[in-house]
């Protein structure tokens, strides 16, 4: 039930964690994959488009060109347009797989956290407005 804008980007961020996870899921089920590069979104740059495209701003300021050569200002996840990138902190193996096992697995347990924390969020902002409504058909 979206009551709100805020009830649409919470909506759009489990969407995101779901698809964290499953991008998670994969890197650990290729662990043993030879040449297997991590992948994984970003999360946080993702839902601030989502965030921006619900609310019509545009994040980058408006700067002023002192000289016709100076470039325009560009966001920078334009080069990442969809979010996704290989994880390329970790040392590559001899077998040329860069997933470490105890890094998929902590970022599985936080987004795991963090999706159930959104779903909280969810079902008392959902209460919230629920108790408003019924308190509002007992005035009338």
């Amino acid at each position: 039930m979206q009551t709100t804008k805020s009830s649409a980007i919470v909506e759009k961020a489990l969407d995101f964690r779901a698809l964290r996870q499953k991008l998670i899921s994969g890197n650990l089920a290729n662990v043993d994959t030879p040449f297997y590069r991590a992948r994984d979104i970003s999360f946080e740059s993702m839902l601030a488009k989502e965030a921006d495209k619900l609310h019509n701003q545009e994040r980058l300021p408006n700067f002023a060109k002192t000289h016709h050569k100076h470039m325009d200002p560009t966001d920078d996840n334009s080069l990442n347009e969809g979010g996704f990138f290989f994880r390329g902190t970790h040392p590559t193996r001899n077998d040329g797989n860069n997933v470490d096992l105890d890094v998929e697995s902590t970022e599985m347990s936080k987004n795991s956290m963090m999706f159930n924390a959104l779903l909280s969020a969810r079902k008392k902002n959902s209460m919230i407005f629920k108790s408003v409504l019924d308190a509002s058909s007992k005035i009338s």
